[in-house]
């Protein structure tokens, strides 16, 4: 799913920012993991922002159907 920035965001500034953050020995593997960790977070308020909520009380009936 492609994300849709809202217009007060900027991704590459975010990425940037994200990147300023990390420790000066990181390796390319860890920039990879928190980009994709920062990539799954702005999806998910993309649907909360779109309300594409699943109600908690749904999950964990799902929850239970599949672990018991």
């Amino acid at each position: 799913m492609k994300i849709k920035m809202s217009n007060e965001i900027n991704i590459k500034a975010e990425v940037i920012k994200l990147i300023k953050n990390l420790p000066e020995d990181i390796t390319m593997e860890d920039i990879q993991y928190h980009l994709f960790v920062k990539q799954k977070l702005l999806l998910a308020e993309q649907q909360i922002r779109e309300g594409k909520l699943i109600p908690h009380d749904q999950v964990m009936e799902k929850a239970k159907k599949k672990w018991f």
